[in-house]
C-alpha cells in the first residue's frame, strides 16, 4: 500500500506569538489541531504535533493525488477558523504551509527518507510564498536522491 505524509508549519507563528502572546498561541494551536483532525478523519489515518508549530498527517493507503486533494482541504479548514494574524506578510490570518510526500510499494526508501522529502516540500511551499501545498520533488530528483542515501 502506498503512505503518504503531509508536514504542515503554522506560517509566521514566532510573530503570532509575539503579537496576541503565548496563551493566544496555544489556543490557536488547540484550534488547528481540531480542524485537523476533522479533517484528517479515516480511522487508519494519524495527526500528530510534530513539535512547536508542526503537524504531521499520516495517510496508509493513498497516493499522490489523494494526498494532495486532503493537504488542499487541511488548508481550506485552517483558512475556515479565521483566526486573525496582523503581522503575517501574506495574510491577515493565520494559514499552514504543507509539504506532501508519498512512498509507494516496492520502492527502496526507509521511513526517514518519506519524513525528510516532506519536510522539504514544507520548506518549497515556504519559498514559494507560504499558505499552499507543494509536493515531492519529480521522479528523477527522487532516483538521485536514492542513489547517494
Amino acid at each position: 500500500m502506498p503512505l503518504s505524509l503531509l508536514f504542515a508549519d503554522i506560517d509566521f507563528f514566532k510573530r503570532y506569538n509575539d503579537h496576541y502572546g503565548h496563551q493566544a498561541g496555544d489556543d490557536a494551536l488547540k484550534k488547528i489541531a481540531t480542524a485537523l483532525k476533522k479533517t484528517v478523519h479515516r480511522p487508519t489515518d494519524l495527526v500528530s504535533r510534530y513539535g512547536g508549530e508542526e503537524f504531521v498527517m499520516i495517510l496508509p493507503d493513498t497516493q499522490q493525488d489523494g494526498a494532495m486533494a486532503v493537504a488542499n482541504k487541511v488548508l481550506q479548514s485552517v483558512r475556515n477558523l479565521n483566526i486573525p494574524h496582523s503581522n503575517a506578510e501574506n495574510n491577515d490570518r493565520v494559514t499552514l504551509s504543507i509539504g506532501v510526500a508519498t512512498l509507494n510499494p516496492g520502492e527502496d526508501q526507509k521511513p526517514e527518507i518519506l519524513i525528510e522529502t516532506a519536510d522539504k516540500a514544507l520548506y518549497r511551499a515556504k519559498e514559494t510564498g507560504r499558505n499552499h501545498v507543494e509536493s515531492a520533488p519529480p521522479e528523477e530528483d527522487k532516483k538521485k536522491h536514492r542513489a547517494t542515501v
